[in-house]
């Protein structure tokens, strides 16, 4: 059998995709586990935060980080303008938190009043306290792609805050929810 054969060609899409193309696309790439972080940037004086999935190591030499945001949220602007970002990698047990800065709504003013948090010592952007690590990055190119920013950055500092145990977790998004490691 030849490697074409086995393709499933329903799935092969024009060029302009239909809402349920698009939602079939949602659907095939929330089979991916990835982990969770908080994004975080001080723009005239206000904190910017929100809980992001998509984002990579892109370099190890100089550590460079990319991250995925939609180009027209608060996130996005923010980022985009000032320069310098952090990210901050949750625990399972940091669920709460993720669930309040993916909010719809949440507020511009006291965003992170909820939130365990102190500044990094690079940018003094928001670290989340208890992540199980941290990466304050300095912007060095912002691409767009289809509806969202590609923000690329140096890292400038990192580090951990979370106490390692065998039972700690990454928290994990994967079929549209959050999830944890088994041990």
């Amino acid at each position: 059998m030849e490697l074409t054969d086995s393709l499933d060609v329903h799935r092969v899409f024009p060029q302009d995709p239909s809402q349920d193309q698009i939602d079939e696309y949602r659907r095939l790439s929330a089979e991916q586990a990835s982990g969770v972080a908080i994004i975080s940037t001080r723009l005239r004086n206000r904190d910017h935060a929100a809980t992001v999935s998509s984002f990579l190591s892109v370099s190890y030499d100089p550590p460079t980080l990319l991250v995925s945001l939609y180009a027209e949220s608060r996130i996005a602007l923010a980022v985009a303008e000032s320069g310098s970002w952090a990210l901050s990698l949750l625990t399972a047990e940091q669920q709460r938190q993720a669930n309040w800065l993916a909010s719809p709504g949440t507020p511009v003013e006291g965003l992170l009043n909820q939130i365990d948090f102190r500044r990094g010592p690079a940018t003094g952007n928001a670290i989340i306290a208890g992540a199980l690590a941290y990466f304050e990055v300095e912007t060095t190119q912002v691409n767009t792609a289809a509806t969202h920013l590609l923000v690329v950055g140096e890292v400038l500092s990192m580090g951990e805050d979370a106490q390692w145990t065998k039972e700690l977790s990454p928290l994990l998004h994967y079929g549209g929810g959050y999830r944890r490691l088994k041990a």
